[in-house]
């Protein structure tokens, strides 16, 4: 047998499963941060802008948080807690992924 590890992803959704913040939106938000756009962010990750704008809107709705602050002078970038929203993410998304690690190895090495 070759080499096995496991692969996973993290959601956080709401009571009805739909989706909070995942990979998708984690890489928009990053995406956002580094561009300053929007409109990049969304060429970049093959979207279209409504796409990313109306999934950004989502979250912020439910979250009732403005994530990403927008300027027609100076672009677009994560406001405060939308920064520390992708923290939060991704410090979870790393925990999970070592513990599932540690839980793989002990099953099947």
């Amino acid at each position: 047998m070759g080499s096995l590890r496991l692969k996973s992803r993290q959601w956080i959704v709401d009571d009805k499963d739909r989706i909070i913040i995942g990979e998708g939106r984690s890489k928009i938000l990053e995406n956002i941060e580094k561009t300053g756009s929007i409109n990049k962010t969304a060429k970049m990750m093959r979207m279209s802008y409504k796409g990313v704008w109306s999934k950004i809107k989502a979250t912020e709705k439910y979250m009732k948080l403005k994530l990403v602050e927008t300027d027609k002078k100076r672009g677009s970038c994560l406001t405060r807690e939308g920064k520390e929203l992708l923290e939060k993410y991704n410090d979870l998304k790393e925990r999970c992924l070592m513990e599932e690690d540690r839980i793989f190895r002990s099953i099947f090495d």
